[in-house]
């Protein structure tokens, strides 16, 4: 979500610039997308699709393709590739039940405060036998108080911080703010299984060459897990 007082659509112009000018989005990312996201045919639906980005490289043969963000703003360069609809998530309000073979979001879920609501709406409207795919920032690196360090033979390592409990931080979105939420992968997977959702496959993914190129301070953590993938199958 956005900081207080603000809106996605009032950081739509620096969310655009980020996905524009960052690699991980495609030598990162897109590959775990691709791995991770399966259909039978079955309507997709992806939960906080922005301006389309990744609704646009979407397989025709993966069947119908849908898209729902926060943002007006965002979801007008996405309406003319494939319908899309404002929402305001964890909420799935305008979708039936059992409507859609696979959910999927990308740098979403850490977003929500209320993953209980979340994990829930996905199993109400993906009918059975079909699957949600969520890839986030790794927790180790979204816990407050966590951070790289160097010990004196130049390894980098990561200090957890808060790792097994909740929490918040603030990250810099231009001039403003975004609340990123912070749960433990065990408080994840279990919250998920709870409401019945069942763990189908997991990447943990460091950052690739070209993003540590472009920021020299990540040099050295190529061995550390940055981004984390999951399917679940209902």
């Amino acid at each position: 979500m956005a900081g207080p007082g603000d809106t996605w659509d009032d950081i739509a112009e620096w969310w655009r610039g980020e996905v524009a000018n960052d690699p991980v989005y495609r030598e990162d990312v897109a590959p775990m997308l691709d791995r991770l996201l399966i259909s039978a045919g079955r309507p997709v639906v992806e939960l906080g699709c922005g301006d389309g980005q990744w609704l646009r490289r979407m397989d025709p043969a993966m069947g119908p393709v849908f898209g729902c963000d926060r943002s007006a703003d965002l979801l007008s360069g996405a309406a003319g590739d494939h319908p899309v609809a404002v929402c305001q998530l964890p909420s799935m309000g305008w979708m039936r039940d059992r409507s859609v073979g696979a959910l999927f979001s990308v740098f979403v879920l850490d977003l929500l405060e209320d993953i209980d609501t979340f994990f829930a709406e996905a199993c109400r409207v993906v009918d059975q036998g079909g699957v949600l795919v969520a890839i986030i920032n790794h927790p180790v690196f979204t816990a407050p108080g966590s951070g790289p360090f160097m010990d004196p033979d130049f390894d980098v390592f990561w200090r957890w911080g808060g790792y097994l409990a909740r929490g918040t931080s603030e990250i810099p979105a231009g001039s403003r703010h975004v609340a990123m939420y912070h749960r433990s992968f065990s408080d994840l997977l279990t919250t998920a299984a709870r409401v019945g959702w069942c763990v189908e496959e997991v990447l943990e993914v460091p950052l690739g060459p070209a993003a540590i190129e472009r920021e020299p301070s990540y040099v050295g953590q190529d061995g550390i897990p940055r981004f984390l993938g999951v399917r679940w199958r209902r």
